[in-house]
């Protein structure tokens, strides 16, 4: 492992890949440190602090899963503090509006031309969406006084919104052209990496929370950790991180056979292949949606619930939306059976606008290729849809258990989410995936120039590469 770590940096090409991507990311996080101007910070931080010890609180919840997306918590307010979200929530739209508006798939036909007009409507809705969502967060920051009184009214409350939407506008296209400069210059996905990297830079402040709260007593006060919970985070860390590396590379290969053809007196083609089909075609899209759209019940029904008590109402009505509230928070088995199935349908969703047998079919048959035992065309297309919907059936179950392991581990055992969010869920996943796609390309330069890379092992005859089978 440090032989071929050191391998990186004999190449000038891949050496000079990698320090520039770490410098983008540097940059990256320096301006995360950058506040908005007329945000009272201190305040801010409080009633963020606030809210995440109350994580059952509608703000709670979208805080928690904003963070995962802009690289932070919200106790504080800088140019970055939209992330790269807006960029990523614009291309997953156009992603799904590719699958039923003709035009965009005309546009995807046209191979690279196509997709640099998707690529440019897709900035332009970004911008959109920065507009948006940061006005309705500095609309929030003014309804709970968090902004300084100075611009709190009159000209100077004008100027305040116009200077801070255009410095959280500027903030998610510089780094979503930091993500682009990436992805020319450096190695791995710009944009995945920029996200990577505002993952794990929460990790930091969880561990910090486990070691101030750590009592290796037997009998351990009341809001500390003892040794036996923190043994089973260690041990809970690792094997989720594997599960999530397997369900990640699972793969059910389907034998493709090429047919035959002669040219004068040779004779070409015959060989024997595999259709790699992967177990979660998904990916973490199932988990994002259902997550986000799990935030809606808890912070409408949590929100009725303290009206109703505040007023007086019918009891009946009380008794229900305390009822609703209660059972739809993280860690409670409504909610957790919803999250499920919500993950389910997603899966099989995003499964479908993203395969297509037919055009699977197709293309084997154009290629002169076929599956044994079965006809090119429908059958072939048939055979191929029926084990995409059984092995995204096994994705999925693997899906919701990494996802619901995050909330069961909070609720239970009372650890702050921001440190059972490592246990599982979407930031565990997007990790996994990125870390494990950047590897494989460092691998990929490190074999070009005849260097062992950080897979091959021992193996004299060279590395060998298995992805899990299904």
């Amino acid at each position: 492992m440090l032989q071929a770590f050191l391998n990186i940096f004999r190449i000038p090409d891949l050496r000079n890949k990698v320090l520039f991507t770490l410098s983008m990311l540097v940059i990256y996080r320096i301006g995360f440190w950058i506040p908005l101007v007329g945000v009272d910070q201190t305040q801010l931080a409080e009633s963020a602090s606030k809210a995440m010890e109350q994580s059952q609180t509608g703000f709670a919840r979208i805080a928690q899963f904003a963070s995962i997306f802009s690289g932070g918590s919200l106790s504080q307010s800088t140019i970055f503090g939209l992330g790269i979200m807006p960029y990523i929530t614009a291309s997953i739209i156009f992603q799904l509006l590719q699958s039923v508006m003709p035009t965009l798939q005309a546009l995807k036909k046209e191979g690279a031309s196509g997709q640099q007009k998707i690529t440019e409507w897709t900035r332009y809705s970004t911008v959109g969406l920065c507009i948006i969502q940061g006005f309705m967060w500095l609309w929030y920051l003014r309804t709970q006084n968090l902004i300084q009184p100075q611009f709190a009214t009159g000209t100077n409350y004008v100027i305040f919104m116009v200077a801070g939407l255009t410095a959280l506008t500027a903030g998610s296209i510089f780094l979503m052209w930091l993500g682009e400069q990436i992805d020319k210059y450096g190695i791995g996905n710009g944009v995945s990496l920029i996200l990577t990297a505002g993952i794990l830079a929460q990790m930091p402040n969880a561990i910090g929370w486990v070691y101030a709260n750590f009592d290796p007593s037997q009998q351990a006060e009341q809001g500390k950790i003892g040794l036996l919970p923190v043994i089973f985070l260690i041990v809970a860390f690792v094997g989720v991180t594997a599960g999530a590396i397997v369900i990640t590379i699972a793969q059910r290969r389907i034998p493709i056979q090429q047919a035959k053809h002669t040219r004068g007196r040779r004779v070409f083609g015959g060989q024997r292949h595999y259709l790699p089909l992967r177990v979660n075609h998904a990916g973490v899209m199932p988990i994002i949606f259902a997550s986000s759209l799990m935030i809606f019940p808890s912070a409408i029904f949590g929100w009725m619930a303290t009206r109703a008590g505040q007023s007086d109402s019918w009891a009946w009505w009380q008794n229900t939306t305390t009822f609703l509230s209660t059972n739809f928070q993280m860690g409670q088995y409504p909610y957790i059976v919803i999250e499920i199935i919500l993950i389910y349908f997603f899966s099989y969703f995003w499964t479908t606008v993203q395969f297509s047998p037919d055009d699977m079919s197709k293309q084997l048959k154009d290629h002169g290729s076929f599956i044994p035992g079965l006809r090119p065309g429908p059958r072939t297309a048939e055979y191929l849809e029926t084990v995409m919907e059984r092995i995204t059936f096994v994705g999925a179950g693997f899906l919701a258990i990494i996802a619901v392991i995050p909330s069961i581990v909070a609720e239970r055992f009372g650890i702050p989410f921001m440190v059972a969010q490592f246990l599982g869920g979407t930031g565990l996943l997007i990790v996994v995936s990125v870390t494990l796609d950047l590897i494989q390309r460092i691998e990929a330069n490190l074999l070009m120039r005849n260097y062992a890379g950080f897979l091959s092992g021992d193996d004299p005859k060279g590395p060998r590469v298995r992805s899990a089978r299904s």
